[in-house]
């Protein structure tokens, strides 16, 4: 098969990674996907993109990255630190230092295994907590260098990175995957399913971004 219909997708089982599952399976014919576990802070993580995997009939990878667990103690890897929003500019504690830095390049390697060109990765710059390693400049950078060390021609894709969550609930309506994104992912930091929580960041985030979404078609199909 030409790896130029090849992709691995970065594959939490959140909503954006979901959304750009969805997306891949529409650009290109054979998708393979890749989930880290890093001891986060909920294992259901794992199990959800495993079940979403399957359902979808798609090879899944899971490779271990708890290294990063004892690197980088933060809200995300330890249950013992609560959540908490930053302040004052600061990057908020479920910031995981180099963690789309290793997922990325690891998730490169895996491509060079399977013989994929493409990789697709759910980071956004529109509606971020400020993490530096979602931003476009990142993965633009980490692109070529990934290229230059594997003397490849790989691509980074990022088809949500200028979307706000709006935007990213619309894009899953267009793929025809809306409900189906909107009650088996799981985006909570408190490892809900589904509306997740309403009390986290990240679900309040999600929330937002759905009402608006919904508001914006209850307008459009009046």
């Amino acid at each position: 098969m030409d790896k130029n219909n090849r992709a691995v997708v970065v594959f939490s089982g959140g909503q954006d990674s979901t959304t750009c599952l969805f997306w891949a399976l529409e650009k290109f014919d054979h998708v393979e996907l890749v989930t880290f576990d890093y001891n986060q802070r909920h294992s259901l993580e794992i199990e959800v993109a495993r079940e979403i995997a399957e359902e979808q009939g798609l090879k899944h990878h899971i490779l271990d990255m708890s290294l990063l667990n004892q690197l980088a103690p933060n809200a995300l890897t330890r249950a013992d630190i609560e959540v908490e929003n930053a302040e004052d500019g600061a990057l908020p504690n479920t910031f995981v230092p180099g963690r789309n830095l290793l997922f990325l390049s690891f998730a490169t390697i895996l491509a060079k295994q399977i013989d994929a060109k493409h990789i697709i990765t759910g980071v956004c710059e529109t509606d971020f907590s400020g993490y530096p390693d979602c931003r476009d400049v990142f993965t633009k950078s980490l692109n070529v260098t990934l290229n230059l060390s594997m003397d490849e021609n790989f691509v980074i894709h990022t088809p949500l990175m200028w979307l706000d969550k709006a935007e990213t609930w619309e894009l899953a309506d267009q793929l025809g995957v809306f409900e189906y994104v909107r009650e088996r992912t799981l985006t909570c930091y408190n490892g809900v399913r589904g509306a997740g929580c309403g009390e986290c960041p990240a679900c309040k985030l999600r929330q937002r971004g759905l009402d608006q979404y919904l508001t914006r078609r209850k307008g459009v199909n009046k």
